[in-house]
């Protein structure tokens, strides 16, 4: 779970604006948080499928929202990798 001052933080940090909510960069960068913290989840409670497969939704969400950038802006989508740190 993301706390409401992480998500600000996320947004204030990716956002191009303070209330930026809707671009790709900020649902990405949420997803990504999100993401990380049900991995941390899984290292403990491995048998958690039901969050497992929430997880797998929103991977596929991201992986689904990173095509669409790539596919406006390659630029762009090489900066939301680069900054998000994430494999490709």
């Amino acid at each position: 779970m993301i706390t409401p001052e992480r998500k600000q933080q996320v947004i204030a940090e990716h956002g191009t604006s303070k209330d930026d909510t809707g671009s790709p960069e900020v649902q990405i960068a949420i997803l990504s948080e999100r993401i990380t913290n049900l991995t941390e989840h899984f290292k403990t409670h491995a048998k958690d499928n039901h969050s497992r497969r929430g997880m797998i939704k929103m991977v596929s969400l991201r992986r689904n929202l990173l095509d669409y950038v790539k596919s406006r802006d390659v630029k762009r989508y090489e900066g939301i990798i680069a900054r998000l740190g994430l494999r490709r």
